[in-house]
C-alpha cells in the first residue's frame, strides 16, 4: 500500500506536446452537412457514407474535425477489405485525420496507405520503370502487393489504379495465371473504381469471360456490360430485341417477350447464369435468363429499337413480364449510370404500377440510392399517397435525405 502510495503521490515526469497536425488549405463542411455526416455515422442511411464522402471531396471540403474519431473507427471496423472507402475517408479527413491516426493503434490503417496522389504521380517514372511496376518492384507500398493479404493486396492495387491505370492493367494481367478464383474476382472489381472503365480495359474483360471461374465469368459479363459499345453488349442487344418486342391492340402499345428456347455455351462464356439447372429454358428459369439479358443491354438499345423515351417504354404494359423488365432495366440503368432511365423507373414506380414483387422493391431501393439527388428536391418526385407500398414510401425518403444532404454541402461552408 505504501508503494502505492508513494507511486500515486509521485510528480509527474516531464512531456513534450504533441505536435500540431498540418495545415489543411480546404474548408471544413458547415454545420449542417456535418450534423448529417453524424448521423449517418450513427445509423441513419448508412449506405449513403461513401457519397457523403464524395460529394465533399468533389467540392474542395474536409470532413469536420468532430466527426473524425467516429469516422475513422467506421473504416476500423470495415476492416481492410474496404480499401475505396478507407480511400474516401483519408481524402475527406485530411491532415486532421492523419494526426488522429497517429495517437491510435487501431487507426495505423491510414499511415498503412499507399501515397497520395502527388506522390504517385511523382513516382509515375518511365516506360522501362513501368514495367518493374507492374511486378510490383521499385514501388512505396510494394511489399503490400508481394507479400500482403487479398485486402491489402487490393488497397495497393486500387491506389495503383486511381494514380495509373495502364499499369494496373499491367500487373492484373501479369498476375492473374497464378491467383485464385476470389483474387481474380478482385482484380476485377477493383476496375470499377475510380477512374472507371476506359475502352483499353476490353480486352482483359474479354479474356476473362473464359474463364473457369463463375464468378469471374460474371463480374467480367457485368464490367462489359457498363463498358460503352463494347462487343458483349451487342451481343446482349441482339438476344435482347429477339426476345422483346411491342406490339399493337386495342388498348394500345404493348411489349411481348419470349424467352430465350434454351441455354447456350455462348450465354455461359457472356456471364449469364441460367440457375439451378441448365439445358432447355423450361429447366433454366427463363424468367432469370430474360432477367440477366435484360440487366446486360446497352439502356440505348432501348430507345434506338422502339422508337420511345424511356418514359414512354417503361409505362408499356407487358403482363406478367412487368416484374422482370423492371428489375432488368433497373439494374442496366444502374450499371450503366443512365440518369434518364432511372428517373423514368422511379416516376413509374411511384405514379405508375407500384413495385409488388421483392426484386423490383430492391430495384427501386437502389434506384434511390443511384438517382439523381435533385429527385427528391421540392420539384422532384411527389409526396407519397395513403396506402402506398413501403417501398415507394422508403425510395421517397431516401432520395429527400440525399437531395438534403447535396444541398448542405453546396450551401453551408465554415473554416472549423
Amino acid at each position: 500500500m505504501l508503494t502505492l502510495a508513494r507511486r500515486a503521490g509521485r510528480t509527474a515526469d516531464g512531456a513534450e506536446p504533441l505536435a500540431a497536425a498540418g495545415p489543411d488549405p480546404r474548408l471544413a463542411a458547415g454545420p449542417a452537412a456535418g450534423e448529417r455526416l453524424a448521423r449517418i455515422l450513427r445509423g441513419d442511411h448508412p449506405d449513403l457514407l461513401a457519397e457523403w464522402l464524395r460529394a465533399a471531396a468533389a467540392r474542395g471540403l474536409r470532413a469536420p474535425a468532430p466527426v473524425l474519431p467516429a469516422l475513422l473507427d467506421r473504416c476500423r471496423r470495415a476492416g481492410p477489405a474496404d480499401s475505396g472507402l478507407r480511400r474516401l475517408v483519408a481524402e475527406a479527413g485530411g491532415t486532421r485525420a492523419r494526426w488522429l491516426a497517429g495517437l491510435n493503434p487501431d487507426w495505423k490503417w491510414l499511415a498503412d496507405l499507399s501515397p497520395d496522389p502527388a506522390t504517385r504521380a511523382a513516382d509515375a517514372g518511365t516506360g522501362e520503370e513501368r514495367g518493374q511496376r507492374a511486378t510490383g518492384a521499385r514501388r512505396p507500398g510494394g511489399d503490400a502487393w508481394r507479400l500482403g493479404d487479398i485486402g491489402q493486396r487490393r488497397g495497393y492495387l486500387t491506389a495503383l489504379r486511381a494514380g495509373d491505370p495502364g499499369a494496373a492493367r499491367e500487373l492484373i494481367a501479369v498476375s492473374w495465371a497464378a491467383a485464385g478464383a476470389s483474387e481474380r474476382v478482385m482484380f476485377l472489381r477493383v476496375l470499377t473504381d475510380e477512374p472507371g472503365l476506359v475502352s483499353e480495359d476490353e480486352p482483359l474483360l474479354e479474356a476473362a469471360l473464359d474463364d473457369r471461374a463463375d464468378d469471374v465469368r460474371g463480374w467480367a459479363g457485368y464490367l462489359l456490360a457498363t463498358l460503352p459499345g463494347s462487343a458483349l453488349g451487342r451481343r446482349m442487344a441482339g438476344r435482347a430485341l429477339r426476345g422483346v418486342a411491342i406490339r399493337s391492340g386495342p388498348q394500345g402499345s404493348y411489349l411481348v417477350v419470349r424467352p430465350p428456347a434454351e441455354y447456350d455455351p455462348a450465354m455461359r462464356r457472356d456471364g449469364i447464369t441460367p440457375g439451378p439447372a441448365a439445358g432447355r429454358a423450361s429447366l433454366a428459369e427463363p424468367t432469370r435468363l430474360v432477367l440477366e439479358i435484360v440487366a446486360r443491354t446497352p439502356m440505348r438499345t432501348w430507345a434506338d429499337a422502339l422508337k420511345m423515351a424511356p418514359s414512354a417504354i417503361v409505362a408499356l404494359r407487358s403482363g406478367n413480364w412487368a416484374p422482370v423488365l423492371f428489375t432488368g432495366w433497373s439494374r442496366a440503368a444502374i450499371a450503366q449510370r443512365d440518369q434518364e432511365w432511372m428517373a423514368a423507373l422511379i416516376s413509374e414506380a411511384l405514379s405508375g404500377r407500384p413495385p409488388g414483387t421483392l426484386s423490383e422493391n430492391e430495384a427501386l431501393s437502389q434506384l434511390a440510392r443511384r438517382a439523381d439527388p435533385a429527385l427528391g428536391g421540392p420539384d422532384g418526385v411527389p409526396g407519397p399517397e395513403p396506402g402506398v407500398p413501403a417501398a415507394v414510401r422508403n425510395a421517397i425518403t431516401v432520395l429527400r435525405f440525399r437531395y438534403d444532404m447535396i444541398k448542405e454541402l453546396d450551401d453551408h461552408h465554415s473554416d472549423g
